[in-house]
């Protein structure tokens, strides 16, 4: 059974930092490159950080470049993104996926993610 796990979100005041973490099952962790989203009240869904199987190559959209960082524990099928400088712009449901096969590459398109967890709420407040 495919499981993917989001946790860490919470409140945080503006200029502030927070970590999210994602636990997923091994089989599709060690098979995956993995990407945050991120879907705010009335917006469409985005995507915020990408990184590779091996964690060789990640991405960020525009947005959070310079201020997120993602990172990845294989021996602990686990995933990571640590946000600083949060504003409140930053406020959203934030997704944890899974893109399966060509693990080698970074997507950062909502389709090409095979396995989505719950999500949690960021909130940054002014």
């Amino acid at each position: 059974q495919v499981r993917v796990v989001e946790s860490g979100g919470g409140l945080v005041q503006a200029g502030g930092s927070l970590s999210l973490s994602c636990v997923a099952s091994e089989r599709t962790f060690s098979n995956s490159a993995m990407g945050w989203f991120r879907q705010a009240p009335g917006k469409e869904r985005e995507f915020v950080a990408g990184i590779t199987l091996g964690g060789g190559t990640t991405k960020y959209s525009d947005s959070v470049k310079g201020r997120f960082t993602i990172s990845r524990d294989n021996p602990k099928n686990t995933l990571y993104l640590q946000m600083s400088s949060l504003t409140p712009e930053d406020t959203a449901v934030y997704y944890c996926a899974a893109q399966i096969g060509r693990a080698w590459l970074v997507r950062d398109t909502r389709n090409d993610y095979n396995y989505w967890g719950q999500g949690t709420q960021v909130t940054v407040s002014s």
